[in-house]
């Protein structure tokens, strides 16, 4: 087997390399004037030296880089294997990958051509355009495209068992799928921004309906074809021309690289059922860069590709919004349109840049490939684009509101109906003043941000990142009518707001509970056991409650112990299926709840009947009893009672 370490399949030598060096030095002995891309070899030797360790130091075994600027591909490479147990090279022409997300680009390019043959109309309701599901009346004002080109479509976000399979045996068709998963509605159309993978696939179903066609074909026929994209494609399986051209998908487990299998996503596949290469991407991106057109061919007029990329909808002016489906970020003060995208065992991000006459793609395969992806874009603006503004300086009264900014926060691309809701226990956003300025906290890491307007922060350490991929550089707040804070939202993530979480709603507030439940629990079953004997010898009253206050604990500790074991045990399977292991822990919450209503009666009995030791025996077991009934809350609240999933 080759080694497994990210190797180089482009034209540099050596000699290069050295050549690179020795004219990086003498630049650096000139002005700070930022470099330019007309190098090639400098480009080279840039992109290399951000690319290559990191693929090495986060495993991720190939990665693929393109870009074009002023019209000419300038730049296109391959890092690491297609097939690690074969040694076959990436090429950035053929070898194909899965841009997840990105291909959102391809839905909304379809339906803006039906908009220009007037078979669509952004403002009208969905329904119109749809036979087999029927969005409900929910809020008095309809879902329209424009709405759900903006991600303000409303609807909650789902996944579980049938997002990513990989059974196509096991796909569902786009149209059944469509009913079969549909989303709730939980805001008005127009109101906030919740990125929807359900919301993008119905707008796919809605081409194959007015076009005639298949969404697949649909987007071969008319947007494939005429750009010469001949290694892309939205079949899955792949058609048979491309199946050995294909990333070799991996996970970096044990120490070793695994296989996965192909990712089949047919059943959301407007939404991120892509496959292809680097090259045939960025002819995508220079098409829409050229407003519309690529070698003569017309996909798009320029009216239309100029209303693609212009704001649409932002929740605050200040900051850049959602186009029609494309979204802006800001890197180094730089207005950049295109998208993201992740699957499971890829990630990518294709970038149009108008004012600096740039289309980029990159993707890196593996969980590892987030960090590469999320990486080299802004090391490349950092680099050749640098901002030259200067940092703001904090206010110096802001310690004396920073305080109405302060709370924890969740975004509202998030589930509210089912089983998915408890993700919202891994933690969301916090926010906090810390040496007058604010501190915003997600998955552990933080960025600080000055006050530079009313309710409106720039970043203070740029570089930082939350995670990676998100690093905005303004964020701004929301309030109401009250002048409350109610949410905020990010640069570079225009597509999903954040709202105010109540105190009930925060993992803080829940876990803490949780932990004082199951010490409760614990010590019920410790002396359950140290003072068995004695309970033997109390009345058969006393024994019955007790018995009731020791199944609670027991019952209660065996969910929690038995859901670690198996979220463990099938968590990669959770995009694809609904397990068995994960339906029976299902039945454990239900148990719990029953003997925590079982304890709830005995509670009534022993305070009527002055059962038990005394008064403070009591107060103990309403105790028992208290923590009992808050994890029947738990359950409740968070969809764990009960088989609340759409698989």
């Amino acid at each position: 087997m080759p080694d497994k370490r990210t190797t180089r399949t482009g034209p540099m030598t050596f000699f290069s390399r050295i050549a690179a060096a020795a004219l990086a030095a003498l630049v650096g002995t000139a002005a700070f004037a930022a470099p330019t891309m007309d190098d090639p070899v400098a480009l080279e030797a840039f992109v290399d030296g951000v690319v290559e360790p990191l693929m090495k130091n986060n495993n991720s075994p190939s990665g693929v880089v393109a870009i074009a600027k002023d019209g000419e591909l300038i730049f296109a490479k391959g890092y690491g294997y297609q097939d690690i147990d074969s040694g076959k090279a990436v090429d950035p022409y053929t070898t194909l990958f899965r841009p997840g997300s990105v291909s959102k680009l391809f839905t909304w390019v379809s339906v803006m051509q039906l908009v220009e043959q007037g078979k669509l109309d952004l403002d009208t309701d969905v329904n119109e355009y749809l036979d087999s599901v029927e969005i409900p009346d929910t809020f008095d004002e309809p879902i329209t495209l424009r709405h759900i080109m903006t991600h303000t479509a409303g609807f909650e976000d789902g996944a579980l068992g049938y997002l990513i399979i990989d059974d196509p045996e096991r796909a569902v068709p786009l149209k059944e799928a469509m009913s079969k998963y549909r989303q709730e509605r939980v805001n008005p159309p127009g109101k906030q921004t919740a990125y929807s993978n359900y919301a993008t696939a119905l707008a796919g179903l809605i081409v194959a309906n007015v076009s005639g066609e298949s969404f697949e074909d649909y987007v071969h026929n008319h947007i494939f074809e005429p750009l010469g994209m001949s290694n892309a494609t939205f079949e899955e399986p792949l058609p048979a021309e491309l199946a050995d051209k294909m990333a070799t998908s991996y996970a970096f487990e044990n120490g070793d690289y695994v296989e996965k299998p192909f990712e089949i996503v047919a059943s959301f596949g407007p939404a991120g059922g892509q496959s292809a290469s680097a090259t045939d991407m960025v002819r995508f991106a220079q098409a829409i860069l050229n407003g519309g057109e690529l070698d003569g061919q017309r996909i798009l007029s320029e009216a239309t590709v100029r209303e693609q990329l212009s704001d649409q909808f932002s929740h605050d002016e200040r900051l850049m919004g959602m186009g029609l489906g494309f979204y802006a970020t800001d890197l180094e003060g730089h207005r950049v349109m295109g998208h993201g995208g992740d699957t499971q065992w890829f990630h990518s991000y294709l970038g149009i840049d108008a004012e600096n006459g740039l289309a980029f793609f990159v993707s890196f395969a593996a969980t590892g490939g987030r960090i590469p992806r999320s990486s080299l874009t802004p090391a490349l603006y950092a680099e050749y684009f640098p901002r030259q503004d200067a940092m703001p300086e904090p206010p110096a009264d802001f310690a004396t509101r920073a305080g109405r900014y302060a709370g924890d926060y969740g975004f509202w691309r998030s589930n509210f109906s089912k089983i998915e809701k408890s993700l919202g226990l891994s933690g969301g956003v916090k926010v906090y003043p810390v040496d007058n300025e604010l501190v915003v906290a997600f998955s552990g890491k933080a960025k600080r941000y000055v006050e530079i307007e009313e309710n409106l922060f720039r970043e203070s350490n740029p570089g930082a990142s939350m995670v990676p991929g998100i690093s905005p550089r303004q964020i701004a707040f929301q309030e109401d009518g009250a002048g409350n804070i109610t949410g905020f939202v990010m640069d570079g993530l225009p597509f999903m707001s954040l709202r105010r979480l109540a105190t009930y709603e925060t993992a803080g507030f829940n876990f803490m509970l949780l932990g004082l439940s199951l010490l409760v629990f614990a010590l019920v079953l410790l002396k359950r056991f140290y003072q068995r004997e004695r309970i033997r010898k109390l009345p058969a009253a006393d024994r019955s409650a007790i018995r009731a206050a020791t199944w609670c604990a027991a019952a209660n500790w065996i969910v929690v112990i038995a859901g670690v074991v198996t979220i463990s045990a099938v968590q990669d399977r959770l995009f694809s299926e609904v397990p068995g292991l994960f339906k029976a822990w299902l039945v454990l919450p239900i148990l719990a709840a029953v003997a925590g209503a079982w304890l709830l009666v005995k509670l009534f009995a022993v305070w009527r009947g002055s059962l038990l030791e005394g008064a403070w025996a009591r107060i103990r077991y309403l105790g028992v009893t208290l923590c009992g009934l808050f994890m029947i809350w738990f359950y409740w609240f968070w969809n764990i009672l009960g088989f609340q999933y759409l698989a």
